[in-house]
């Protein structure tokens, strides 16, 4: 009998942990509306970039590492949409959580259409104050053209479920 309520207390300690975690890195967060957040990191050739910058678009901030795998398959996909969609009002930004020196020498092998800011350890803390508490990469938020947080993504966004959630905002 005692043996069986321990058993049953773990289960429920695991239970409850699993829980949690599943709300902490639920990929497709539910989003309290928000304003753009107040930020300026560099772009790569140090001119000093702040979200407000592209107010009236369809902004999405992708957070993203050169050591990421997933966030490298995803900035060919934003280079394209960014191509395909600009001209009508959208607008990537991608904040790299890393040093200049490593992200240019990345970004070197690719051809990208729109800004890449380096922010490196205090773009992680943004990230987090924008909602990715887990700290998993990549972090895409979407904001509206009026500058409210729409969407926040933890984990790798396919292409399709992006086009899905911008298309209807163009």
């Amino acid at each position: 009998m005692k043996q069986s309520l321990i058993i049953l207390a773990i289960a429920f300690c695991g239970l409850a942990a699993g829980i949690y975690v599943n709300q902490l890195t639920d990929k497709k967060s539910k989003v309290e509306s928000s304003a753009l957040p107040g930020f300026s990191f560099p772009d790569l050739a140090g001119r000093t970039h702040s979200l407000t910058e592209w107010h009236g678009k369809l902004i999405v901030v992708n957070f993203w590492a050169t050591w990421c795998p997933p966030c490298r398959k995803e900035i060919p996909e934003f280079v394209e949409l960014q191509k395909e969609y600009g001209e009508q009002g959208l607008q990537f930004v991608g904040i790299a959580l890393e040093e200049k020196e490593t992200v240019e020498t990345y970004l070197n092998t690719l051809e990208t259409n729109y800004p890449m800011l380096i922010g490196g350890d205090q773009a992680m803390a943004l990230a987090q104050q924008m909602g990715n508490i887990a700290g998993i990469l990549p972090f895409t938020l979407v904001f509206n053209r009026d500058g409210q947080l729409i969407h926040r993504q933890a984990g790798p966004f396919s292409k399709e479920d992006l086009i899905k959630l911008i298309k209807p905002l163009l």
